[in-house]
């Protein structure tokens, strides 16, 4: 089966310093682009992770042992900042998809990218994440998920070239092997959601209850956005800051995602628009 495209889809996955998208770094990135005519392109970089002052960042073992990438591997590798350009130009308008790529490696690239100084716009992309096609169909491993799909043995687990061409074959093969398979979601609602259609595969594998990308931030039944984390969870954050102005001010010190700071601070420039607003109606009433 080929993917139904109408525009391209990059997959693309990352290696990484740790996994902690606000304080950790890209040390590999692969991307495989899917054109709608199914040509395929490639970028892969190791990358130097820096911090902000352009310092270099030790690579921690316990993550080299893992990925096998050590802190000599990248010495000479440019570092996120200079390759960005590159890499957003290579992505340019596409969808992404990735193995549980919604929670981690579509909020650290695009953390990178602030960090970096550029914007990377989600609003017009689709996001599809292969793992929760997988978990909630199967629950399992890519690992596990190659050789169950696929029939063969993931080599070089943890390489972010296996890994991202490994995700682009699962994926293949699950439209092949669920296109008529019918899915009961927790409301007990039933569909067929396994079709070859990049909009409704992204709309089955993404949450779309998250405010921001890591879930810190979610939305109420008014779509209000609420706080699912600490001692105001469940609440609205205009209603807090209302109340403790000052916990915007910790949050914005604190290590939460750059994409965090920007939903919250979107919410907090809201309110402030909206009391300028009471505040010339009042002036006006009263003259």
């Amino acid at each position: 089966m080929l993917l139904n495209l109408e525009k391209p889809i990059v997959f693309f996955d990352l290696e990484t310093t740790g996994v902690n998208v606000g304080t950790d770094h890209i040390v590999e990135i692969c991307l495989l682009k899917v054109n709608p005519d199914q040509s395929t392109e490639q970028l892969v970089h190791r990358v130097r992770p820096v911090d902000a002052d352009g310092k270099t960042i030790h690579i921690p073992e316990f993550t080299t042992a893992i990925h096998g990438i050590s802190d000599a591997d990248v010495a000479d590798k440019p570092s996120f900042t200079q390759l960005a350009p590159e890499i957003a130009s290579f992505i340019g308008d596409a969808d992404l998809a990735g193995y549980n790529s919604n929670k981690f490696d579509v909020p650290l690239l695009v953390e990178e990218f602030l960090r970096a100084g550029l914007k990377f716009d989600l609003k017009s992309r689709r996001l599809i994440d292969v793992q929760n096609i997988f978990h909630k169909m199967e629950q399992r491993t890519l690992k596990a998920a190659y050789r169950f799909y696929c029939g063969k043995n993931l080599d070089h687990a943890h390489s972010a070239d296996a890994d991202t061409m490994a995700t682009y074959e699962v994926l293949m093969a699950q439209l092949d092997r669920y296109q008529d398979s019918e899915y009961t979601a927790p409301d007990g609602s039933v569909s067929k959601p396994i079709v070859n259609d990049i909009e409704q595969l992204s709309q089955f594998t993404c949450n779309s209850q998250w405010a921001d990308l890591v879930g810190h931030i979610g939305y109420d039944k008014q779509h209000r956005e609420i706080f699912n984390f600490g001692k105001h969870k469940g609440k609205t954050l205009e209603s807090v800051f209302n109340v403790e102005p000052a916990y915007y001010d910790w949050m914005m010190k604190a290590d939460f995602p750059l994409s965090t700071k920007e939903c919250i601070t979107e919410v907090w420039k809201r309110r402030q628009d909206k009391k300028m607003q009471d505040l010339k109606l009042h002036f006006t009433s009263k003259f």
